[in-house]
């Protein structure tokens, strides 16, 4: 019966509420320059910078980056992406303001805008904010009028303000809302888990509203829906003094948030005065507890949980920072596909619409706030605004965010120099504070790289959650000191790779020799390096190690929760070991490349992490005897083609604990994984293998000797075909009609029996008609200095990644792709609907 009253309830509030509550997505209309005096159409999100050039003169600096050891400056291009994101930009458009709105409340909410946003409405500038990660609102009711109104924006990016690409722009969503001046604010309303017992969640709710003084006879209902629409729990109240309400109920049989089983509620809360509707807001809503404790470390809904995370910049390769749905939906399910339940939005606040995508994925996530306090790590960074705004932007990031069920923890900043210094714990105390006033249900943590300072200073140990980057070694003394029991590795492995690149001798190396603040540094192998790294993910920096490493230390330490891999995918910016080295603008460190397409590395983490499927993968290619020849107009490889007769060792990254090899029937030893070696605990390698063209075969087996699986490798013939596979987020592999949608189209060129050509740089063509454009396209050469936004791009070892992106009308997108020299063509028709 309580359900049917609260259904009526609702429905009146509905009908009583009329049109009063609109939000508008503005995402057309908007034009914008660099000068005011020359403008263009653009759509928002906007990345100003993307389409380039690539040009080092853009970021190039002489600086030592005292993060990363390093104690003389030099100098260093690429640092920032080399693209032209420094300089001011400025949009307008107009917003239509309905009479009856005039008065009342009329606000333009940012996602976020980089940088240093000045937003002005008829004149008359209504907001700043310099953070270019957080969210703000602008309050325009003051300055609006019935009718067409003049919005204007203005951003400043200044150079050495960023240690990797921020982008520029207006770069997530900006929305209109217009409402009645008594409202709710979801930014003032909290739904959290207190408990679970017995299959019933005990919730609480506190409603915060925004009112005239003196209003009297106001109350707040809260009801909350399955995913049905069905009414499950409801509770109500009046308003208190300071505008907010709270209250609790009870869900019966409830179903818990996880990665395994992302289950969501709707939260609709309803103001009234006298039983008639003022406002109404509805917020989607998990239903989990979080807690840490000492011997048991992370726990979600009661149940230890091992973080097996990676850390994202919020670049989105090809097309830049500006956030789309389904560029994020693809990151987000290939990292899950990898067994990972993590991510750590490294190193900055993140998108609202990534994180209703974590929600409905089921993806945790480490919300980070700052990459450096008071002390600067570049001499324009965050440091210039931290007195005055760290507080406000602290508090904004967890009421804008703590609604989201997949947010498990807040991380206070990254690698921050002031945990070694005087006053730093004090800083790090408050900003702890802040979080726990705001939201006592989630621990806070930070990423500490220093951590023999942070102990001493007694930093470390007043953190929720004791965050440790790389310096593995010194985890096993850590934990003696800390009083908190357990460690997470916050940051780690920094394993570098190219996408298809396999480099000889075989072996594990820090990259020293171009790092100059190491003792081994060789001045002169920057001069003959080629901008690429090993595909063997035998390569790591001189501060970091291998994944095995890590892995290591988890499985023989139950304190240790878990990691966040330094990173899921290639990003734009700091293109270590190679900042030096020019032409390298984007980073190595990915498990996947900057065009998404996965390493040698995903399959790696896929047979630590991925427990539901089984992995077999063979590495390196097998197409070293039959020499490609090197075609007109083609890069040279960076790899000899001709290995006939030479050991070329060849690795299988598996869950299996057993293989056996065979190179044209021939076996090559059939061995077991070693825990006690460091490079054979979690990889099968066969170290002697002499090079034959030919059919490279492994065939695993499990834990008691029976045969499981294989997997072969074919020595590729001449070129003859491009491949063309198409991924949307959308089932049937369709777009949708919204012009925004985009699909991801991996071509790869191969021989007639499907088999890559792994050292392709063929420069492809590509042409898009009918219901739909072309976007971008990246290869994930890190070297490669090719505007992702023209309509042509070389093959990578064989591959290539193009974005193509649905209009707003109905029918087909034809994407035509060319290989002049080669005299190809292949098309690939999307449906859009």
């Amino acid at each position: 019966m309580k359900a049917k009253l609260l259904l009526l309830t609702l429905l009146m509030a509905t009908t009583a509420m009329g049109q009063q509550h609109r939000e508008i997505l503005l995402r057309d209309g908007w034009q914008f320059s660099h000068d005011k005096q020359t403008w263009q159409n653009v759509t928002v999100p906007h990345d100003w910078a993307i389409a380039g050039p690539f040009d080092k003169k853009w970021d190039l600096q002489r600086v030592a980056i005292t993060q990363n050891g390093e104690t003389e400056a030099s100098e260093k291009s690429g640092r920032s992406g080399s693209l032209p994101w420094i300089g001011q930009g400025y949009y307008k458009r107009t917003i239509d303001v309905p009479a009856e709105y005039v008065g009342q409340h009329v606000a333009l909410v940012f996602d976020g805008a980089m940088a240093e946003a000045r937003v002005s409405v008829n004149g008359h500038e209504v907001a700043y904010w310099p953070y270019g990660y957080n969210t703000f609102r602008a309050n325009l009711s003051d300055y609006v009028h019935a009718g067409e109104n003049l919005v204007e924006v203005s951003l400043q990016n200044v150079e050495e303000s960023s240690r990797w690409y921020p982008g520029a722009g207006i770069y997530r969503p900006v929305t209109l809302a217009m409402m009645r001046n008594e409202r709710i604010d979801p930014w003032q309303t909290f739904y959290r888990t207190d408990s679970i017992a017995r299959g019933v969640a005990y919730v609480s709710a506190t409603v915060g509203c925004k009112v005239p003084a003196g209003l009297k006879g106001l109350a707040v209902e809260v009801i909350l829906r399955n995913h049905k629409g069905n009414i499950v729990a409801g509770s109500h109240g009046a308003l208190k003094a300071d505008g907010t309400v709270s209250c609790q109920f009870e869900v019966k049989k409830a179903q818990l948030w996880s990665p395994e089983t992302p289950y969501l509620y709707k939260a609709t809360a309803t103001l009234m005065q006298y039983g008639r509707t003022l406002d109404q807001s509805t917020q989607t809503i998990g239903l989990r507890t979080v807690e840490v404790k000492k011997g048991s470390g992370f726990m979600l809904n009661g149940e230890p949980l091992k973080l097996k995370g990676v850390c994202l910049h919020h670049d989105l390769g090809p097309i830049g920072a500006a956030v789309n749905q389904a560029a994020l939906v693809r990151q987000i399910k290939m990292m899950k596909e990898m067994g990972c339940n993590a991510i750590r939005t490294a190193h900055n606040m993140p998108s609202q619409l990534q994180m209703h995508l974590c929600d409905s994925l089921g993806m945790m996530v480490m919300a980070e706030s700052f990459d450096m306090w008071r002390y600067a790590k570049c001499k324009n960074g965050y440091a210039r605004f931290f007195d005055d705004w760290a507080d406000r932007d602290i508090e904004r990031l967890v009421v804008a965010h703590r609604n989201h069920p997949s947010i498990v923890m807040w991380s206070i900043g990254n690698e921050i120099p002031e945990q070694g210094m005087e006053g730093g714990r004090e800083i790090a105390q408050r900003l702890q504070d802040i979080c726990h006033r705001l939201d006592p249900t989630r621990p806070v943590t930070q990423g500490m790289d220093r951590i023999d300072d942070a102990i001493r200073t007694g930093f470390a140990q007043l953190m929720d959650v004791p965050g440790m980057n790389y310096r593995i070694h010194k985890y096993v003394q850590a934990i003696r000191q800390l009083p908190q029991g357990y460690l997470l590795g916050s940051e780690t492995a920094s394993t570098v790779s190219s996408r298809g690149v396999y480099k000889f001798p075989v072996e594990p190396d820090d990259n020293s020799r171009f790092s100059s603040w190491t003792k081994d540094y060789d001045p002169n192998a920057i001069k003959t390096a080629d901008g690429q790294c090993s595909g063997y993910d035998v390569e790591y920096c001189p501060w970091s190690n291998l994944p095995d490493d890590d892995w290591a230390m988890q499985d023989d330490y139950p304190w240790l929760m878990g990691e966040f891999v330094w990173t899921g995918y290639d990003y734009l910016g700091e293109p270590s070991p190679y900042d030096e080295y020019w032409p390298s603008r984007s980073s190595y460190f990915g498990i996947c490349d900057l065009a998404g397409l996965p390493k040698d590395r995903y399959y790696l983490y896929r047979s630590k992490w991925n427990t539901e499927k089984h992995t077999i993968h063979l590495l390196p290619h097998w197409s070293w005897g039959r020499a490609l020849k090197q075609r007109r107009g083609q890069h040279a490889a960076a790899t000899p083609f001709n290995r006939v007769g030479q050991v070329t060792p060849v690795y299988c990254y598996t869950d299996y604990p057993e293989g056996e090899l065979f190179l044209n029937g021939k076996s090559q030893g059939r061995i077991k994984k070693n825990p006690k070696s460091r490079l054979d605990r979690y990889r099968l390698r066969w170290n002697d293998v002499r090079y034959e063209p030919g059919t490279l075969r492994v065939v695993v087996y499990d834990a008691d000797g029976r045969e499981a699986g294989s997997q072969e490798l074919q020595t590729a013939d001449k070129p003859a075909r491009l491949k063309l596979d198409v991924w949307t987020q959308n089932a049937g592999s369709k777009l949708r009609a919204d012009g925004d949608d985009l699909a991801f189209v991996t071509v790869s060129l191969t021989d007639e029996h499907g088999t890559l050509i792994p050292y392709a740089a063929d420069q492809l063509q590509f042409s898009v008609s009918g219901a739909g454009s072309y976007r971008a396209a990246c290869n994930g050469d890190a070297t490669s200095l090719e505007s992702f936004c023209q309509p042509t791009m070389r093959l990578f070892n064989g591959q290539l990644v193009v974005v193509v992106q649905a209009a707003r009308e109905r029918g087909t997108l034809t994407l035509t792709v060319s290989a002049p020299g080669l005299g190809l063509s292949q098309t690939a028709d999307i449906a859009v609907e």
